[in-house]
């Protein structure tokens, strides 16, 4: 059998959105868009029939799908919205997202779960934030429900067969169904709307917290970028997403030192953390006190309730109902319904269902060990102070173990404050700052998340990922064992002062000399920032001289990025893309539509601006930043009518190689784009 995949014909379905007109939350084009660059895999087909009166509580969508009703009825409820559905009445929802549904009568239906991902193209990627159809909930009743019913039971029969050549086939329907349910959406048919995306990341922290998640994990199950996904949770719950996790887990960890006497390794084990110390740490930072005093205190305001023991309410290791595992595929997830067909086990959840949640714990409580305390405030059994150590020998060693620390520390002066860091730090963390570091003959240890196109990416290949630089992971931080961290802003330092002596740099309140001499302090190589900076400034002038002499220093310069829809112009000097180097260093200026927002403006801003008038904006020379991927203008008239790109004065500059400002890609960004600028005037 030859199966012919389906793919979406763009220009049939925008006839079909332009007759339709569509009017929603979303733009059909780009869901249109969307799935015609997606990968998809299918993962999971049911089959399924409830009996009258059976329910279905609270259950997590493991994957994005969709959900097609065959015949009878039923109360359905996604993510807090209730649907009346009827036979051919069709749900699609995220991943994450509850399910719960009570049957009216006889109800028979398909669950289709599926994945899709984009290509890693930044226009596609701005897509998925701006609206993300896999995560889009919506319902409606099919009109012409007969070609869907086809193609999920064609698939539902291949599915059962279970080898990769039917799987193959089953793509090749989905693809099917896919096209033949944009036909159907309709104006009056459809109700589309955006998911409560921060609600259901809230519900994923809270369901999943026992195991090893971060920002980065939790953006990829959602399809977001880690940055944009923490900017919105910050902005809508007030907190990181991150602290957001570390305090739901302390919260649990309170309740089980309260309830139980499980050791604290078992305990920090439970709500997420590996490392009890860590733990440990997390917590006196958050609640004031250690575990052991929180728990010795709490006992004692219990105490007065006389009671011979303490009943849990939980149990150390116990299951939730309805949790999805987090693996490389998403058919790992329980589910209950009688089965038709299908891969996965399914059952009844009947009305007359119960839990049994109750354990106790019988352990003696942790005894304190210890009994010789050190130091001058130790006292005896009777109250009395014990005797301290007056031997000259004895303190002249201590005067000389004080002389000797000191010589391994330095105190650093900081926006926080004085900060005792290591001489001699050998195991460095840093965030952002990879560049300056590696400029100065440092390596680190761990490091945030490196763009491939970076100037120094190969330098970092082999060095530990840490995370987004705004929003690291304290556990992958903490594992890489460091003595001293280089944070890039106050949030940041914040997060992680208390697993090693911390500096907070914050680059974007720093100019670049300040924050390399203040980075050559911290480890003690100030002649080395000083003969840095002077080399790089050394060289900026020659290169002005340069283009002096070339007569380039009188002509403007513009930076835009983005595609056919719209463009972003830089008007920053701070904004990266290569605008610190051009506006800043080399003093080249803006036409004076831009110019003037460079010049009243400290923050990075980049406003979007149409095609049509993007000839307006544009100087003498242009730098336009790109991307694997990014829309190629070459036969758009209104691109193609701009002299600077008719003669060849139009440049293109690596969105990963411009987009950090350290000393390191500064310097390189120096010499790009002044060999960019000569090559343009000796082709003339």
């Amino acid at each position: 059998m030859i199966i012919i995949i389906n793919i979406l014909r763009y220009n049939e379905l925008k006839q079909i959105v332009e007759q339709i007109g569509v009017n929603c939350k979303m733009k059909l084009e780009d869901h249109i868009v969307a799935w015609n660059h997606a990968a998809v895999k299918v993962l999971d087909i049911r089959h399924a029939v409830m009996e009258p009166g059976d329910k279905l509580s609270g259950y997590i969508l493991p994957a994005c799908g969709f959900i097609y009703t065959v015949r009878g009825t039923a109360s359905l409820n996604l993510n807090g919205i209730d649907y009346d559905a009827d036979h051919h009445y069709i749900v699609h929802g995220g991943k994450g997202m509850l399910l719960s549904i009570e049957a009216g009568e006889m109800f028979e239906y398909y669950l289709l779960f599926y994945r899709a991902s984009l290509p890693g193209r930044k226009d596609l990627a701005r897509l998925l934030e701006r609206t993300n159809p896999f995560r889009m909930q919506y319902g409606f009743e099919s009109l012409e429900p007969l070609p869907l019913h086809y193609q999920l039971m064609a698939m539902e029969q291949l599915w059962a067969q279970g080898s990769l050549l039917e799987r193959i086939q089953v793509k090749a329907l989905f693809y099917q169904f896919v096209h033949e349910l944009l036909k159907q959406f309709t104006k009056d048919g459809i109700n589309l709307g955006q998911p409560d995306v921060i609600g259901q990341v809230v519900r994923y922290i809270e369901e999943q917290y026992r195991h090893n998640i971060s920002l980065e994990s939790i953006a990829e199950q959602f399809n977001y970028s880690p940055r944009h996904l923490s900017t919105r949770f910050k902005g809508e719950t007030g907190f990181s997403l991150i602290e957001y996790l570390i305090r739901f887990r302390l919260q649990h960890a309170e309740k089980l030192l309260r309830c139980t006497d499980a050791p604290l390794r078992d305990i920090a084990e439970e709500v997420g953390y590996s490392d009890v110390y860590y733990f440990s740490r997390m917590f006196r930072k958050y609640k004031g006190q250690s575990p052991i005093r929180f728990r010795k205190a709490s006992r004692q305001m219990s105490s007065s309730d006389n009671r011979p023991f303490t009943t849990a309410g939980f149990s150390i290791g116990e299951n939730i109902l309805s949790r999805y595992n987090v693996l490389e595929y998403d058919n790992h997830y329980h589910f209950h319904n009688k089965v038709i067909g299908g891969s996965s086990p399914m059952g009844i959840t009947k009305t007359s269902s119960f839990f049994v949640v109750m354990l106790l714990s019988f352990t003696l409580l942790l005894s304190a060990c210890g009994s010789a305390n050190v130091g001058s405030n130790a006292t005896n059994s009777n109250g009395s102070k014990a005797s301290e150590v007056t031997s000259s020998p004895a303190n002249n060693s201590n005067a000389t173990d004080n002389t000797s620390k000191e010589a391994q520390t330095r105190t650093i002066s900081t926006l926080k404050g004085d900060i005792v860091v290591p001489a001699n730090p050998e195991r460095v963390a840093v965030l952002y700052l990879q560049g300056d570091l590696l400029a100065l003959g440092i390596k680190p240890v761990g490091t945030s998340s490196v763009f491939e196109g970076a100037a120094f990416a190969e330098e970092m290949g082999d060095i530990e990922n840490l995370g987004s630089w705004y929003e690291p992971n304290p556990e992958a931080v903490m594992a890489v064992k460091p003595d001293l961290i280089l944070a890039a802003s106050e949030e940041t330092y914040e997060l992680l002062k208390d697993i090693a002596p911390t500096i907070p740099i914050p680059y974007e309140k720093m100019a670049t000399d300040e924050r390399i001499m203040k980075i050559g302090e911290v480890f003690g190589k100030e002649q080395e920032a000083q003969a840095l900076l002077d080399n790089f400034h050394e060289k900026v002038e020659k290169s002005k001289q340069k283009l002096d002499e070339l007569g380039i220093l009188d002509k403007t310069v513009t930076i835009i990025e983005g595609g056919k829809k719209e463009m972003a112009v830089i008007d920053s000097k701070l904004y990266g893309r290569g605008s610190q180097i051009i506006y800043e260093y080399l003093g080249l200026k803006a036409p004076e539509i831009i110019q003037k927002k460079i010049d009243g403006r400290e923050k990075a801003t980049g406003g979007f601006v149409s095609l049509e008038v993007l000839p307006e904006y544009i100087g003498d020379f242009v730098f336009r930043s790109v991307w694997d991927g990014a829309d190629d203008l070459s036969d758009n008239p209104i691109w193609n009518s701009i002299p600077a790109i008719k003669e060849g004065r139009m440049f293109e500059i690596g969105f990963d190689f411009s987009y950090y400002s350290d000393i390191y890609s500064l310097d390189k960004q120096l010499d790009f784009i002044v060999e960019k600028l000569v090559s343009a005037y000796e082709k003339k």
